[in-house]
């Protein structure tokens, strides 16, 4: 995975010592990621934006922010993912591919956390019946 450090590496690497809140977006296919101490970007489209990526391609990214304590999961769900047509069948997707990919992108940072789906973005999992939403 290749993983860019915004604005520098010794930033994030700094924020990631002193145990800052990171923010993250990384690519549904898992080979890139993009991460800053969450300050420097505040919110993910603006990180792809000073990254120099489109930030319109905010719904082509699995988006967290994370500590040493835990990472939460922007859990929205394009409705064109993987151009899937069913929505539950979508979602289930959605889920099982960003549990692998986000903790794919945690692991290799040295992260060891739980994956948190905050309440405000649970109702897609609620639809599903799934009552546990920390993977």
């Amino acid at each position: 995975m290749d993983i860019l450090k915004f604005p520098s590496d010794e930033s994030v690497n700094k924020a990631i010592s002193a145990d800052e809140p990171l923010i993250a977006a990384i690519a549904f296919d898992g080979k890139t990621a993009i991460m800053s101490q969450i300050d420097d970007a505040l919110e993910h489209h603006i990180l792809l934006m000073k990254a120099g990526l489109k930030d319109t391609d905010i719904d082509r990214y699995f988006r967290i922010v994370f500590d040493k304590s835990g990472a939460d999961w922007t859990f929205v769900c394009p409705p064109d993912y993987k151009n899937i047509s069913y929505k539950d069948k979508r979602i289930e997707a959605f889920y099982k591919d960003g549990f692998s990919v986000i903790s794919d992108f945690l692991h290799s940072i040295g992260y060891l956390v739980g994956i948190d789906i905050p309440k405000r973005y649970r109702r897609h999992l609620d639809m599903m019946g799934d009552e546990n939403s920390t993977i």
